[in-house]
């Protein structure tokens, strides 16, 4: 098992140079990537244009780039780039998002989203394969039938024979088609408790994406755990700064009817906790949600505290089938978040599970 860095997004005044620092730090301690998000602000590739010219060996990774935001040709187009100019360092993490940022930042109908996953995977497969692009299917057509329109093929070369795939899932269906169609899951709020149910969903879309023994497990494929960070002595106080993100995604994320992670936490056995972060979250009582998430919760899904308490939860990681731990730092200074990666790599080699 690897760590990652997981830097979020870029929202004003100096934090892009704090995440430049982070990401020379992590790059530094042997991290295996550094992973940039995007949703209705900065976007993820031209921060990780930017990070790769400043690094050398770190894999820069899309967490993810927006389905509903490019067409197919135009990520293939920004991978192979990004794969050329960080010289084979690009790891292209895709995403639906969610029908409030598709319908209401994009205009793309979210119909379908596993159908519509399946054809722009396949086409920008196929376009990074350098392969003349002819595709027909329900959401996508290339080149329109009834134009002047022809098939063409990519110009620039990645420098690798394969970009790697990653998509972030959350349900039990889109969890089967990563295991189908990627090299990799995006995985987020991961308790490695509940950890082995979702590798379950993954490893049955192996089963129908191969012949193949070897690969109906999960050999090869890099499973990828989102985790916060944050140390400190007292368990309770270092939990606290990751209430926001955890109210944020099980509560408004979505509409009463649709929020992925609301439906996440309930499968992991927080029914009541979901359903009463949701509806504060919704009524725009935010520090009430804040307060509502359990600290069971915020526990299981983040590195908290000690070294040797995170050498054990790394452990637990591990044995549960997690192949990289992206690591998000919560303290509120750079200076402490570095020194949180320290702990953490730290960690990792007190637990013995680093591949």
């Amino acid at each position: 098992m690897r760590l990652g860095l997981n830097i979020g997004f870029v929202y004003g005044g100096d934090d892009h140079l704090d995440h430049l620092r982070l990401v020379k730090e992590a790059e530094a301690l042997g991290f295996a990537v550094t992973w940039a998000a995007e949703a209705y602000g900065s976007d993820a590739a031209t921060l990780l244009s930017w990070i790769a010219a400043q690094t050398t060996t770190i894999d820069v990774g899309a967490a993810v780039f927006q389905i509903p935001a490019r067409t197919p040709a135009m990520t293939a187009m920004t991978a192979a780039t990004l794969d050329r100019l960080s010289n084979g360092r690009f790891r292209l993490g895709l995403g639906v998002s969610g029908p409030q940022v598709s319908e209401g930042w994009h205009g793309v109908r979210f119909s379908q989203p596993l159908l519509r996953t399946r054809e722009y995977v396949d086409i920008v497969n196929a376009a990074l394969r350098r392969e003349t692009v002819a595709y027909e299917g329900k959401y996508f057509t290339l080149p329109l039938p009834d134009g002047p329109g022809k098939a063409l093929k990519l110009t620039v070369r990645p420098i690798r024979d394969h970009v790697p795939v990653y998509l972030a899932a959350v349900g039990p269906k889109n969890l089967e088609l990563a295991g189908e169609i990627a090299d990799g899951w995006l995985g987020i709020l991961n308790d490695p408790a509940y950890l082995g149910e979702q590798l379950t969903h993954i490893k049955a879309g192996r089963r129908r994406s191969s012949a193949e023994p070897r690969q109906q497990d999960l050999d090869g494929f890099d499973v990828v755990v989102t985790t916060p960070l944050m140390t400190g002595d007292d368990i309770q106080a270092a939990a606290d700064p990751v209430r926001g993100y955890a109210a944020l995604y099980i509560g408004g994320m979505g509409s009463r009817e649709k929020n992925f992670y609301n439906a996440l936490a309930v499968r992991m056995g927080y029914a009541e906790e979901a359903k009463q972060i949701q509806d504060l979250y919704l009524d725009r009582k935010h520090r009430e949600a804040m307060a509502a998430v359990p600290f069971g919760f915020l526990d299981s899904i983040s590195l908290l505290g000690s070294k040797e308490r995170m050498a054990d939860k790394l452990t637990a990681y591990a044995e549960a089938g997690a192949t990289t731990v992206a690591l998000t730092p919560f303290a509120s200074t750079v200076e402490q978040r570095i020194a949180d990666l320290h702990t953490a790599a730290e960690a990792l080699e007190l637990a013995g599970v680093a591949g």
